[in-house]
């Protein structure tokens, strides 16, 4: 269109000037172009060299035509050449121009002349192609390099342009990933909070991102919270020293966990784990801070929980014994330095008793309200801790550094503790009394362990108990080596019924001419190194362990044996044997003495049940029905110790009784003392009216014999007769009584 546009003029104007030839080299000109443009198939570079002929063409036609001006036709040619070609096709272009216009000036077709010069000579033609050179070279080089520029520029512009288009792929990409990731922030379950950070000491790091689940646990808006300092979730109950850690790790820009109480927009607290992370720049600086934190409130609570199991007794809410364990190390740890405390075992007398009458419910209540007054005596830093039933113990932490005093300070606590348990318990409407027996021991001593420590509380306690409860004893070495000869006792005992070191010795029961009417078996420990164990030092730690059941088994079974060798050597007297308390109540009792009886062969009507007036304090329905259905068997009963336990005498006649045993103590001063010979005589006056036979112990003079003589004739038992001795003994002895020697017979008479 370009070429249209200035060749049909230019063809016009010059047919109108009668300007034939250059009509002709434009019309030729033009037609050329047509068809070069027609021809759109031909390459690149055949296009390229059609249209530098074409501008060869019209530069040689009109130097040809118009004049040595139109040379410059002929620089189109290889600047063109430089700008499509490249440098060396332009370079070549302008060489054979300038040999054109050479070639036409010589021949003479075109004139070229400078000022001053004569035309058509050789020198103003050379000087013309010269500047025409020169000048031909200067733009074919300047327009290559320009172009060759203009190409790298190009080039750095299309890889900048794709350089830019990829950053802003990777930009879009980035965005959207950061709007996921913003998204999923957001919709996390684990709260996050991001921090500007501030980096003058002191100063407050505001909130720029809150996600979601920190508003919906907080009960806070977005606006509410963005700007404000993160300090603004803290509250009463959040641990400052936690706080303080956080806010160190801050100053040193480092990561840091941590489990804080935060509070909701209308107070309500709970807990939170959170990890802290400093955020860096890529210069390294740190930007902001990141908070991830969890709600543990019901991990905590939980955890709170089992502690409290763990360590607090479910019923009083007071520490148990393993957290007394760790406290009374604790005290001990701390007491070496000169610092005396005390333990106080305190144990609630008779417990049982409201327990059995009105049911455990009140007994609970009755140990919490007894845990209350305790707490409520002791100082903060001391210790009430419920070791189980009905004992409690006291640790006194701090009773200041001289022994005497703390002693005296720990016997008064005591004191204020058993006086604070014997006011009156208002349960339900209902008023209950009770009292304590307290035992206390100091510590430190030497060598000295926790177990040490409650052992001999535990110890002093009993002791208190063994005085008659309600009372108070502290703890000294004695009671500790009396305790350890009963265990060894306890131990040694046990041994003894399995290797037969128990024997049953007899004594016999005489009447008012010290003839036998019947014997006691009374058991007797020899070890086996020959020494011997008094009745009254092993028979209680028999009945206190329950070894009595088996020591009562076994001296009844040995009594129906000696009965079978008394009969078979023709003295076929009644026997007596003790029977315990603990011993009669077995359920099974009444099998194992038909059992052994069975076994045995020997006739139930010859056994005599010693039991004691202790029996019938508990369940005495109960006891008195068992004893009649021993008695259908044949078993008689004697109360043994009579006057001294029970006061009562109306069992007397509900028991199936065959004889009541006066005690020694009462024979010990008769007939001499008043007293004692109005008992015996009131106790033989009874039994004659309620027709049971009397078997008085302990009879060791003569006027005790015939004192009990002259008052109805009661059997007597004691050293004055016979002494208690093994069966084979007595046999003898009874054969010796039944076929007396002579000289035996004259010293009788």
């Amino acid at each position: 269109m370009v070429g249209t546009a200035a060749a049909v003029p230019s063809i016009a104007l010059a047919l109108h000037e009668g300007l034939w030839a250059i009509a002709l080299v434009d019309t030729l000109a033009f037609v050329w172009v047509l068809v070069l443009w027609r021809a759109r198939g031909l390459p690149y570079a055949t296009r390229v060299c059609n249209l530098l002929a074409i501008l060869y063409f019209i530069g040689v036609a009109m130097m040809l035509t118009v004049g040595p001006i139109s040379q410059v036709y002929l620089l189109a040619a290889p600047i063109l050449a430089a700008i499509l070609l490249g440098l060396w096709p332009a370079i070549g272009a302008l060489i054979i121009t300038s040999g054109t216009i050479i070639a036409l000036t010589l021949t003479g077709h075109a004139r070229l002349y400078v000022t001053g010069m004569p035309d058509y000579a050789p020198l103003p033609t050379l000087v013309v192609t010269l500047n025409y050179t020169c000048i031909g070279l200067l733009l074919t080089i300047t327009s290559s390099v320009l172009l060759q520029r203009l190409a790298r520029s190009l080039t750095d512009l299309r890889t900048f342009a794709d350089s830019l288009e990829e950053r802003q792929d990777e930009l879009q990409h980035l965005n959207g990933e950061l709007r996921l990731t913003a998204a999923a922030v957001s919709c996390l379950n684990e709260m996050v909070l991001i921090a500007r950070a501030v980096p003058i000491p002191g100063a407050e790091q505001p909130i720029v991102f809150a996600n979601d689940a920190v508003l919906r646990r907080t009960g806070y808006t977005r606006d509410e919270m963005l700007g404000k300092s993160m300090r603004m979730l803290h509250g009463p109950l959040t641990d400052q020293d936690e706080v303080a850690r956080v806010v160190q790790a801050m100053r040193d820009v480092r990561s840091i966990s941590a489990e804080l109480v935060n509070y909701t927009r209308d107070g309500q607290w709970y807990w939170v784990e959170m990890e802290l992370v400093p955020f860096a720049d890529e210069g390294g600086n740190n930007t902001h801070w990141v908070l991830v934190g969890r709600d543990v409130t019901e991990r905590r609570k939980a955890a709170d929980a089992i502690h409290q199991l763990a360590f607090y007794d479910v019923l009083t809410g007071l520490p148990n014994r393993r957290l007394l364990m760790d406290r009374l190390q604790q005290v001990l740890d701390a007491a070496g330095a000169g610092h005396y405390a005390a333990v106080m075992f305190i144990d609630l007398d008779h417990f049982k008793y409201i327990n059995d009458a009105r049911g455990h419910a009140t007994g609970d209540m009755m140990l919490r309200a007894a845990a209350q007054r305790l707490s409520q005596l002791v100082h903060a830093n001391d210790t009430v801790a419920r070791l189980g039933g009905d004992e409690f113990v006291v640790l006194l932490a701090d009773l200041g550094t001289v022994e005497t005093a703390a002693t005296r300070r720990a016997l008064a606590m005591a004191e204020r503790v058993r006086a604070a348990l014997m006011q009156g318990f208002h349960i339900e409407g209902q008023a209950y009394q009770s009292s304590a027996s307290i035992g206390v021991a100091l510590l430190p001593r030497e060598g000295q362990t926790v177990d040490d420590l409650l052992r001999e509380a535990d110890i002093a306690m009993y002791r208190a108990k063994a005085g008659g409860r309600n009372g108070v004893a502290l703890f000294e070495d004695t009671m500790r080596a009396e305790v350890e000869r009963r265990l060894t006792m306890e131990r040694d005992l046990s041994h003894a019924l399995q290797n037969g070191e128990l024997q049953m010795h007899v004594q016999l029961q005489v009447d008012q001419h010290a003839r036998p009417v019947g014997a006691e078996l009374l058991m007797r420990w020899r070890r086996a190194d020959g020494t011997s164990v008094p009745p009254d030092q092993f028979i209680p730690v028999a009945e206190a362990t329950g070894l009595i059941v088996q020591l009562g088994h076994f001296a009844l079974r040995q009594a129906c044996l000696a009965w079978l060798r008394l009969s078979a050597a023709g003295h076929a007297l009644p026997l007596s044997v003790n029977v315990s308390p603990s011993q009669f109540r077995q359920p099974d009792f009444v099998a194992q003495v038909r059992a052994t009886l069975a076994e045995t062969g020997a006739p139930a009507s010859q056994l005599i049940f010693e039991v004691t007036e202790g029996l019938l304090i508990d369940n005495l329905d109960d006891t008195i029905a068992r004893m009649h259905e021993l008695a259908q068997l044949g078993i008689r009963f004697s109360i043994d110790d009579f006057g001294t336990g029970y006061s009562s005498l109306a069992y007397l006649k509900r028991m199936p009784l065959y004889e009541l045993k006066i005690d020694r103590s009462f024979i010990h001063d008769t007939p001499g003392d008043a007293n004692g010979t109005a008992i015996v005589q009131s106790i033989l006056a009874m039994a004659a009216h309620l027709g049971l036979r009397v078997v008085a112990e302990g009879v060791e003079t003569h006027d005790q014999a015939a004192f009990l003589a002259a008052h109805g004739s009661p059997g007597m038992q004691g050293y004055l007769f016979a002494r208690p001795m093994p069966l084979p003994e007595m046999l003898a002895l009874l054969e010796a009584q039944r076929h007396p020697s002579p000289a035996h017979a004259d010293a009788n008479s």
